[in-house]
């Protein structure tokens, strides 16, 4: 019985197992893990997938404005005061890759909207130093304006989980939620905004 030859490495294998192997290390040292995987989940997000639409339509439940924010220029914000308006707050972070994915998004939604004074977006930063944040999302030339918490955010948003999205009505209720990224620029997402901030059905 003839000896099966054993496979021998190759230095072409060597060779690319080492820049494989380099291109992980930088993308670990660099800290730039959250860009990387953000982009790819980007590409599955144009896919059109992933498209955000009117969550948990059968579950409503009572929002909670007890709470308040920081903006960018250090004002505290009462979410009290925003009672009567469509909110769409999304919870988010620079180090999570589905929060990097789905911004692009979102600051499209922002643009068919600042203009409208009943709907009002609260980017809600989990990054330890808010800086961080306004650094960021100054590089990326988003228009929305992004918030810190300045005291503990209710248990009804609290799901352990970024990014977490809620849409609140001019009623106070929480009309659609979810865990995870998705693609709000859609036109039926935009359509369920527009109906809310008009005092529509939805």
């Amino acid at each position: 019985m003839a000896e099966k030859k054993k496979k021998r490495i190759s230095k072409r294998d060597w060779i690319e197992l080492s820049v494989i192997v380099a291109i992980f290390a930088t993308i670990y040292i660099t800290g730039s893990q959250a860009e990387v995987f953000g982009r790819v989940q980007q590409a599955v997000l144009k896919t059109g997938v992933m498209n955000a639409t009117a969550l948990n339509e059968d579950a409503y439940f009572n929002a909670d404005y007890d709470f308040l924010l920081v903006n960018e220029k250090g004002e505290t914000v009462d979410a009290r005061s925003l009672k009567g308006k469509t909110i769409f707050m999304n919870i988010w972070a620079t180090w999570c890759p589905p929060c990097v994915a789905e911004m692009p998004s979102i600051n499209k939604l922002y643009a068919n909207f600042k203009d409208n004074d009943n709907v009002v977006f609260l980017m809600i930063s989990h990054d330890r130093e808010f800086e961080t944040a306004k650094k960021w999302v100054a590089q990326k030339e988003f228009d929305f304006p992004i918030f810190q918490l300045k005291t503990r955010l209710p248990d009804i948003y609290e799901t352990g989980v970024v990014p977490s999205t809620f849409v609140i009505s001019p009623a106070g209720e929480i009309v659609a939620s979810k865990t995870g990224m998705a693609n709000y620029n859609s036109r039926r997402f935009r359509k369920f905004i527009e109906k809310l901030s008009a005092g529509e059905e939805y």
